[in-house]
């Protein structure tokens, strides 16, 4: 199996990374690299610099925005993204609701979401966790009963990532409570200004506000806003969730970051002399750097092996990736925060009094390193990928 990337692929990437260089705004990729927090605006600029290229929605069908674009093509303009410090197009928007409209919605959803939701005129999130029903989705107990034109909802969703910012919510909720729990699940989007939504927010570990609670007091919802089928909502999550994994290793992310941090580590001081002649953080950081070009290859195996069966259908191998890659996201956070030491969990309020400015780098490293603990869980927890592995690589 040839894993060379052909002359015409590499003419692609140059053009790629030269485009997001110059056109998306320094100041936005070095909150990126940093590992900062993007405000609004951050996010809404970028993508609209991307969709007006053409580039924020390049696996959707061509007609509804996306690109004529081979699965290799694909990897290097989102491994590119991730190399520059570019923020990702909304996960929500590009990655999860948009494939299901494309999908599963018919042609009234298709044109009134498509399009806006690609220029993130509307800002997605998502509404499936609830605090019973996490890992283990299908337990969801938000119910949705139909009265003549609408459906009323009543219940909860817990850790919907920037719901503060959200005008719209797609949501699993509960149709019929008598048959199997996967068989009683619908896909409803619902406009988050719609009276009965309540937002909460939840400030996470590192101190910051990036996930909500959300609550549903009697919200009337709209039959025509039902994705595809009644009670066939669990089959539009799967597929929604595999499109997610795919490519949730981020393994141009973590490249960003470990080029980053051979670069620091000539410079931060340690032992004497810097902590790139510490000979046990070099072990470490070699270590990090050999298992992710590892999974690199392992990438590009999956990527040969749909581009040799011409199918769009997501790769159970995705839970590998997903697995290792959200391994590596944390470990190089870990050794980050190790270069970083205590100003590390220097605050952005408190830099102005930092004495030792040539340490603003590390400002925020251990609220990095903290939120990074949940990559491991999202997108369906590291424990479940491996039973996802079991049944459907192995056979078990």
């Amino acid at each position: 199996m040839d894993l060379r990337f052909a002359a015409d692929e590499n003419t692609f990437r140059a053009e790629v990374r030269e485009f997001l260089r110059s056109h998306i705004p320094e100041d936005i990729r070095r909150k990126i690299s940093e590992g900062r927090k993007l405000d609004r605006q951050d996010y809404v600029t970028s993508q609209r610099i991307l969709n007006a290229k053409g580039w924020a929605v390049p696996h959707w069908p061509v007609e509804w925005g996306g690109q004529d674009w081979t699965a290799v093509q694909r990897y290097i303009f989102t491994e590119e993204l991730q190399q520059a410090a570019v923020p990702l197009p909304l996960q929500f928007n590009c990655y999860m609701v948009g494939p299901v409209i494309a999908a599963f919605g018919n042609e009234a959803q298709k044109k009134r979401f498509l399009a806006p939701t690609a220029n993130l005129d509307i800002w997605w999130c998502q509404g499936f966790s609830e605090p019973g029903a996490g890992s283990d989705l299908a337990s969801i107990k938000t119910r949705a009963v139909r009265d003549g034109d609408h459906y009323i909802v009543n219940g909860q969703k817990t850790w919907t990532t920037l719901g503060q910012y959200a005008d719209w919510i797609f949501c699993l909720v509960r149709t019929n409570p008598e048959v199997k729990k996967q068989a009683g699940i619908s896909f409803l989007l619902i406009d988050m200004k719609t009276p009965g939504i309540t937002v909460r927010p939840i400030i996470t570990i590192e101190g910051h506000h990036e996930v909500n609670e959300v609550f549903f007091d009697d919200v009337r919802v709209p039959v025509e806003n039902l994705v595809g089928e009644e009670n066939k909502g669990w089959d539009y999550a799967k597929f929604l969730l595999a499109n997610e994994r795919s490519g949730i290793a981020r393994i141009g992310m973590t490249k960003e970051r470990i080029g980053r941090i051979k670069r620091l580590a000539r410079e931060v001081p340690g032992n004497g002399s810097t902590m790139w002649d510490d000979m046990e953080f070099r072990t470490r950081l070699s270590q990090v750097e050999i298992e992710l070009k590892a999974l690199e290859i392992t990438q590009m195996r999956v990527l040969a092996a749909q581009m040799k069966s011409q199918s769009d259908k997501p790769d159970p191998a995705s839970s590998i990736l997903k697995i290792k890659g959200s391994e590596l996201q944390q470990a190089s956070t870990e050794l980050l925060l190790e270069l970083a030491g205590p100003y590390g969990a220097v605050g952005p309020d408190r830099m102005a009094g930092n004495e030792l400015p040539e340490f603003g780098w590390a400002d925020g490293a251990a609220a990095l390193y903290f939120n990074n603990r949940k990559v491991s869980i999202y997108g369906g927890s590291n424990e479940i990928q491996h039973n996802v592995i079991a049944k459907a690589i192995l056979g078990l």
